[in-house]
């Protein structure tokens, strides 16, 4: 769309120009220039794209991203521009070409923005709404999970849920348009799968304040993934839009805050949660899981006889199943890693040799491989686990021999057959020479016949 001119810009049609200050003091006028499409509009949070001219009542433009050929972005309700533009495109549709009077105490107040915008400024902005989305809010910030405020949090606090936090919520799901799931619900974060509260809702909570209400949009993976949820009639791979409002939690205890017990009672807890996730083939979740063992437990010094026995063997569990999982990933020097940690633990541990073994195997390294079998059957001659797998280290370090032999036996070979042609050849070019020069002397012998000469 072509920009509008100067004298369209400043001229404001108080008539059809719509007051949007909740004072009615005239702060904000809106006149809509052409209309929108569709019945959403972005909300807090969401960050939206738009074009501007900004001009003086005066007519003189000022800024102008239409000149720049470059959209403008910002996110809406968070105070990073002025607080008329905040206010005016909240009620903006897609699509939507408006403009927005704005007093001084809207815009740039009794300072204004020098050079260009003086003090006490009414400035009129022209803005067009091209798109909007929320808050990405996915660890990966793959935009994942969307997440547009309703409406802010009831008090000033900057806490969030943190991991293990007891959560109560109201949910209401939508897919298509269609409410398969409207509750109260309450439940800890990270263990809301049994309460089917979906992963997507789990993650977004952590970024959630107590009171407020937010519109997340999930995908799919975030969601009832490839397998979809029969009973809710949700199909494969769909993703799906729910309404959250956090009415009230209480945060979990931090590793810091917990006594010894408490430390290990929870790691026995997040390790039956991580045993659970493996046997159901989820191996990333799974090392989620185990690792909360090692942040739990590592660098800990209090512990005591009994305690200090139980919390090694945590340890130890712990490191040992997060190296399987990572073997089931094809993850193997994270595989090596962990059972590395767990050698220090226990230096004879013979899963921990027989995994390391197994992570060198699959990089190829058969050499160390075939060190960790051996010590395998060092501390258990009867594995036969270790035997097989050492036998087959042995082939494959046999026929890596095998094929070095032939590489280098080639090489040999290539070097032997040049040395041996640039020896045929220097001595053939030696007697070329010889040849060469007794062919000379038979020729001067006769150019000193034909003219009398003697040599």
């Amino acid at each position: 769309m072509e920009a509008m001119s100067e004298e369209s810009v400043q001229s404001v049609n108080v008539e059809n120009a719509i007051d949007l200050t909740t004072e009615k003091d005239g702060g904000v006028l809106k006149e809509i220039k052409k209309e929108g499409v569709g019945e959403d509009g972005p909300i807090s949070g969401d960050e939206v794209v738009v074009h501007y001219v900004g001009t003086l009542l005066s007519g003189e433009k000022f800024d102008s991203s239409r000149d720049r050929n470059d959209k403008f972005k910002f996110t809406l309700g968070k105070g990073s521009v002025i607080k008329a533009w905040d206010i005016g495109v909240a009620t903006m549709k897609r699509g939507e070409v408006c403009n927005l009077t704005c007093k001084p105490e809207y815009a740039y107040g009794e300072t204004g923005s020098p050079p260009k915008i003086p003090p006490n400024a009414t400035l009129v902005f022209e803005v067009e709404l091209f798109d909007w989305h929320g808050e990405d809010v996915s660890e990966n910030k793959d935009g994942g999970i969307l997440k547009s405020i309703i409406e802010e949090a009831n008090e000033k606090s900057y806490s969030t849920p943190n991991a293990g936090a007891s959560v109560e919520v109201h949910i209401t799901g939508k897919y298509e348009d269609r409410v398969f799931d409207d509750r109260d619900v309450e439940f800890c974060l990270e263990e809301g799968e049994s309460q089917n509260i979906i992963e997507g809702i789990e993650v977004a909570l952590r970024k959630f304040k107590k009171g407020e209400k937010s519109l997340l949009r999930i995908k799919s993976p975030y969601a009832f993934g490839v397998s979809g949820k029969a009973e809710w009639n949700i199909p494969p791979n769909a993703d799906v839009i729910y309404t959250v409002h956090l009415t009230n939690f209480e945060k979990a205890k931090e590793s810091w805050q917990m006594d010894e017990k408490e430390k290990l009672e929870q790691s026995e807890f997040v390790k039956t949660k991580g045993t659970n996730c493996f046997k159901g083939e989820n191996y990333t979740k799974a090392i989620y899981w185990y690792k909360k063992i090692t942040t739990y437990l590592s660098n800990e010094d209090n512990f005591k006889d009994e305690m200090a026995e139980s919390r090694r063997g945590l340890l130890l569990a712990a490191h040992l199943n997060i190296a399987m999982c990572h073997l089931k990933l094809n993850e193997n020097a994270e595989a090596i890693k962990e059972c590395n940690d767990a050698l220090d633990l226990d230096e004879k541990n013979v899963k921990a040799l027989f995994r390391r073994g197994q992570g060198h195997m699959n990089l190829w390294s058969y050499e160390e491989a075939r060190k960790d079998f051996q010590n395998v059957l060092k501390f258990d001659a009867e594995n036969k686990a270790a035997k097989k797998q050492l036998a087959l280290c042995q082939q494959k370090v046999k026929k890596e021999k095998e094929k070095e032999r032939h590489m280098y036996a080639g090489m040999f070979t290539k070097f032997a057959e040049r040395d041996a042609k640039h020896q045929t050849e220097g001595k053939e070019h030696e007697e070329n020479g010889i040849k060469t020069e007794e062919q000379g002397v038979d020729s001067d012998v006769k150019a000193s016949n034909d003219t009398g000469e003697t040599a």
